[in-house]
């Protein structure tokens, strides 16, 4: 903190307090670091030049989108944010998937905390029953 030594009326040496923020040490030490990044911004480049060789592996197609099914305690079923029921679930997901194979495909499903064990597994039964045998269960993370 700065102080001021003035002629005011209190005395031949009166300290006064400055509050005023001096901001030229950090425009200093800003100045500072941008030379420095600008000088050391080329060296990090690579100069040496190399012809490389042309890849002849195939492209590889993207994954799949996840395809999520919903399970709400009133036995509301979602694929995605689309509502459907058990009884058209498999050809929901058949149209879905196209001309994957289905015991290949994954199958996340999401229930809620009240949802009936009975409800979960006519969902479970529904989706074996249609030959989606790959399912993961989404919890919430508890990261504390």
């Amino acid at each position: 903190m700065a102080a001021k030594i003035g002629g005011g009326g209190g005395g031949k040496y009166q300290i006064e307090q400055n509050s005023e923020i001096n901001v030229t040490p950090f425009v200093d030490v800003m100045l500072v670091l941008l030379i420095i990044f600008m000088v050391a911004a080329p060296l990090a480049t690579v100069s040496v030049e190399i012809e490389l060789p042309t890849a002849v592996a195939p492209p590889q197609e993207n994954p799949p989108k996840p395809i999520y099914i919903s399970l709400q305690s009133d036995t509301d079923v979602y694929i995605g944010d689309g509502r459907t029921s058990l009884a058209t679930l498999g050809e929901d997901l058949r149209r879905l998937i196209g001309t994957r194979n289905p015991e290949e495909e994954r199958i996340f499903i999401r229930a809620d905390t009240t949802t009936r064990y009975g409800d979960f597994m006519q969902l479970m039964n529904t989706l074996q029953d249609n030959g989606f045998y790959s399912v993961a269960l989404v919890g919430e993370d508890n990261a504390t």
